[in-house]
Order: C-alpha cells, then structure tokens, then sequence
C-alpha cells in the first residue's frame, strides 16, 4: 500500500488531501489494466473517462470554461498526475496531455479562443496535442524552421514537428512556428491547428519504448485563419516556456508516482520471497537498499511539491521547476532499477509491474528539458541571481 503521510506536509489543504484520496479510489476502479496492441483506442478511452468523472477540469484554467479553478492549480496538477502514474503509466499520459496540449490556450487564449476550445477538453471530448520540437530543434527550441507566412486573415504553415504526443489522436494541436518578427527566440508564435486542416498530415508514427501515441507531423501550405493565433506575434517562445513552467513541475510528480509503486513492489517483494531460510528483507543489504530508496522518494517529493507550492504563491518556479524535475526523474530512474533488481528475473519478464516501470521512467528523464538542460537552467539562474544586487539588512530599533 502506497505512503501517502506526505499529504500532511504542510504544502498541501485539506481539498488536496481529498482530492488524493478520491482519485486513488477512482484510479484502483479504472486504470491500471493492459491496453494491449492498441494504445490509440485505450488512451482515447481514458480520456473520455477522466473528462466524464471530472478530473480534467484541474487540467483547464477558467471556472467559465470547464475548469474546476481559474487558474492552475499546480499542487492538484502535481497530485493527480502522481496518483495516476502510481496506478497506470498511460492514465498519467492521458490526463498530462490534455493540460500540456491546451496550456497555452488557458494561459494567452481570447475569450473566444478558451470558450471554443477549453470545454471540450475538459469534458474529455477533444484531445489535445502540444506541438513544439521538430527534428533539429528539441532542447534548443529557438533553432525552429517550421515557418508561417501571413497571406490576408490566414497564416501558411510550412514544416516539420516530431516527437508530438498525440500525434495522430489528437483533435487539435497548438502548434509553435517562426513567424518572423525578430531573429531567433523572439520571433515565434503560436496557433491552434485543427485536425483534418488541409495541408496538415501525420508523416510517421513513433514507436517507443513505454508506448503512447507519438508521431511526426508535416504541414504543406497548412492554411489556419489568423484567428487561431495565441497570444502576442513573435511571443510564442515566451508562452512556450510558460506552459513549460506549469507542467515541468507535475513531470516531476508522475516521477514520483513511478517510484512510489516501485518501492511498494520492492517491499512486497522482499518480505514474500525466501531464500536460504530467510525472508529477502532479512538480509542487511535488501534493507539499506530499501531505505535509500526511501530517502531518494522523499527529498524528491519534497522539491517537488516545495516548487508546486511557490507556484500557487504567485511565485516564478524556473529554477524550483528544474530542480524538482532533475531530482524527481533521476531518481525514479534509480528507485526503480533498485526495484527490479529486487525481483531478479522475474523483474525483466514483460509486463510485470517493475518492467513496465523501468520503461516508462525512461522518457521523463528527457522530455519536457532533458536532465543535462535542467542542470544548465539552474546553474543559469543561480549566476542570474548572484549578478542582481542583494537586498542590505536594515538597522532595527534599539
């Protein structure tokens, strides 16, 4: 059984701890079983569930739209993803992309824009997609080449993006392009491209490791009406980082949620296997190995939901963000490798609950900004914040 005692840190209120215990209810009833060969219907299906019980509303800012708050509220973000991820890898991905997909709309859409779109993406009607890397352009996003020339009231795309989750489901995807205002970061923007848009095709699907649906996509004389641009032009870069900034945090909670369930395999483990007359717990080495585990979740946790928090303050979480996603990810990477090691070989034997882990950890450990860019982004503003003047102690009253 999972340790859910970390609910009582006092990041959280009490609509947090129920929410936590309402959607471990919900999650042991509808998540956790095999999707099998097609992972496109299993995932369509969770979504619409999640929409139908209502969990996507945390996914949406905007109480006008279908969100259960007017904006993020990042620690239940955190919490959900979490929970899911601890029940089923895929559950996790279904409810993430729908806020990831459609962040940017909650963050600089029109009213217009959020009420056309948002709704149906919380009720789990529309699938959302969030189309940023393209084949040469992933970690460092200003070197994008997919283009959009304005012709009138509509704007052409032309171009490539990969590595887009829901590729190929989604119904539509916020699509980030050189718009040409300045050179580099500064002349980007966003637009909301609807599936079945002529000139938009799905060139490849991507087949990997822990599957969800992943495809590279192709945009030929892709013709969108300016009206489904987001935002500022040429600020589709900053809006890009922050979507980022919202859900890089809840990355580093679906971590944990991995490692939570691996530890909790391990302890099941070590204390129902037998070997040379005594339980596998028995043994000093199980037992520091399970502690360390222990001791990697909960500093972890403790990044994690510490940046969640800020957030919710009103708080820019760059650096806070980083470091929990560096922290949260790597060592979920270690938790669940200590687990399957654990297991022996029962630990490789396909879809044992430790083998579908240590592949689905696998991936956080790069998207959403690869570890080695985490490390960059804050080394970056640990040297921003030492060139900044520091505040002088003031003199108090004698």
């Amino acid at each position: 059984m999972a340790d859910v005692s970390f609910l009582d840190w006092p990041f959280f209120e009490e609509r947090h701890r129920r929410l936590a215990a309402e959607l471990d209810a919900w999650a042991a009833a509808h998540a956790g079983g095999a999707h099998g060969a097609d992972v496109d219907a299993r995932c369509r299906e969770l979504v619409a569930a999640l929409g139908r019980d209502g969990w996507l509303t945390y996914a949406v800012a905007g109480r006008d739209v279908g969100g259960s708050t007017d904006v993020i509220d990042t620690r239940a973000v955190c919490l959900i993803r979490e929970t899911l991820a601890r029940h089923e890898g895929l559950a996790d991905f279904a409810f993430a992309m729908q806020g990831l997909g459609s962040g940017a709309i909650s963050l600089a859409g029109s009213a217009g824009q959020r009420r056309r779109w948002l709704p149906a993406v919380a009720r789990g009607e529309a699938i959302a997609a969030f189309a940023l890397s393209e084949p040469e352009a992933g970690s460092d996003v200003a070197a994008m080449r997919c283009a959009a020339r304005i012709e009138g009231d509509t704007a052409v795309l032309d171009g490539e993006k990969t590595w887009i989750s829901n590729g190929g489901i989604a119904d539509f995807y916020v699509v980030f392009v050189r718009s040409g205002e300045a050179p580099g970061a500064r002349g980007i923007s966003a637009f909301v491209v609807e599936a079945g848009t002529p000139g938009l095709h799905v060139a490849e699907r991507i087949d990997v490791i822990a599957p969800h649906p992943l495809a590279r996509l192709r945009f030929e004389g892709c013709r969108v009406p300016l009206a489904h641009r987001l935002g500022t032009p040429g600020e589709g870069f900053k809006l890009a980082m922050r979507t980022l900034d919202v859900f890089r945090t809840s990355v580093a909670a679906a971590a944990l949620g991995f490692a939570r369930r691996a530890l909790d395999e391990a302890l099941a483990r070590a204390t129902g296997r037998r070997m040379f007359g005594q339980a596998l717990a028995d043994f000093q080495l199980t037992q520091a190995r399970l502690a360390q585990m222990a001791l990697t979740i909960d500093g972890a946790a403790l990044l994690t939901y510490r940046a969640a928090w800020l957030r919710d303050q009103g708080r820019t979480v760059t650096k806070e963000a980083a470091m929990a996603k560096l922290s949260a990810t790597e060592g979920a990477q270690q938790v669940i490798d200590a687990a399957l090691q654990l297991h022996g070989g029962l630990g490789v034997v396909s879809e044992q609950p430790v083998e579908r882990l240590y592949r689905e950890i696998r991936a956080l450990r790069i998207y959403e900004g690869a570890s080695e860019v985490q490390l960059l982004i804050i080394a970056r503003e640990l040297l921003r914040q030492q060139a900044q003047p520091q505040p002088q102690p003031q003199p108090q009253p004698q």
